[in-house]
């Protein structure tokens, strides 16, 4: 095989306490990447979907080329890609859209080379394609590549953990027509901080842990509360407490930023639609976007 497809999904970084450790994928939303392997110059050959007009064709600032490239350098491959890419996130919208390009790059250069998935590998190229937009962090790349829960425990060296996941639970992502910078939400975030909200973070992050896989709702409800990044991150958000709060009220188990946001997530029993209906009316005149999901058990995947 020389060409192939695939679908990378979208995730939400950070799932509330877990700053650059948890990340969670996301089913039905995501992008498709093609790569095909040429001896000629690598391109970007065709970009459709959402917000395609700001994607970049030139393939040394395209994300998913850039990690088809580091893919092919890595395995140690003599040849190039041409990729077309078919967007489903939005770009700066929380929702992992260049991880899951980052990913896709990667995969489909792989799945076109006909080498069986090493995520480690994968997540290697996909980091180095992500670093150029985002920052070196995996929180959106690891559970697009292993589905599900996914921690990070390191990134020099990648060192990522796939966490069971128990229940069936379902996730709102709420998207108002907003574009949040990730360099730019990290920036405002504090350098240092005081010891008793790090230790009150921390178990947090792992009560939430535990909660995925035990399928405890009551633990998640009192877990999954961020007190490093929403509060700085929550007035770059139209009405944000207020689609929280809706959301809550009408028994979320959970509510939180999706990465540096501008999209706003909510865990829930099943995919019911009252609160994401709630949190829809929540934002008022504020146009966005609203997708209902099941938590995605697979990654990446060949088409």
């Amino acid at each position: 095989m020389s060409r192939a497809t695939v679908f990378a999904p979208g995730s939400i970084g950070n799932v509330g306490p877990g700053f650059d450790v948890l990340g969670l994928a996301v089913e039905g939303i995501g992008d498709r990447v093609t790569v095909e392997l040429t001896a000629r110059e690598a391109r970007v050959a065709d970009v459709t979907g959402r917000d395609a007009d700001l994607v970049p064709r030139d393939p040394a600032k395209n994300v998913a080329s850039i990690a088809a490239a580091a893919w092919l350098r890595d395995a140690k491959i003599d040849m190039r890609a041409i990729v077309s890419i078919d967007k489903g996130l939005a770009l700066a919208g929380g929702m992992g859209g260049s991880a899951a390009s980052s990913v896709g790059g990667a995969f489909a250069a792989s799945a076109a080379a006909g080498r069986q998935l090493d995520p480690q590998a994968i997540m290697t190229a996909a980091l180095e394609a992500e670093a150029t937009v985002a920052g070196r962090h995996l929180d959106n790349i690891a559970p697009c590549v292993v589905g599900g829960l996914a921690l990070v425990r390191s990134v020099d060296p990648v060192d990522v953990v796939a966490i069971p996941v128990a229940a069936n639970w379902g996730i709102v992502l709420l998207t108002p027509h907003v574009r949040i910078q990730t360099k730019a939400a990290r920036a405002i975030l504090p350098e240092l901080w005081d010891r008793a909200s790090w230790i009150q973070q921390m178990a947090n992050t792992a009560a939430l842990l535990h909660a995925f896989t035990t399928g405890d709702e009551s633990l998640v409800r009192r877990s999954l509360d961020d007190l490093y990044a929403e509060p700085v991150r929550a007035g770059l958000i139209p009405n944000f407490r207020e689609v929280k709060r809706a959301a809550l009220d009408a028994g979320a188990l959970g509510c939180s930023i999706s990465g540096s946001g501008p999209t706003i997530f909510a865990i829930t029993r099943d995919l019911d639609a009252r609160c994401a209906d709630a949190m829809k009316r929540a934002m008022r005149d504020v146009a966005c976007d609203l997708h209902i999901g099941p938590i995605a058990r697979e990654g990446v995947r060949v088409l």
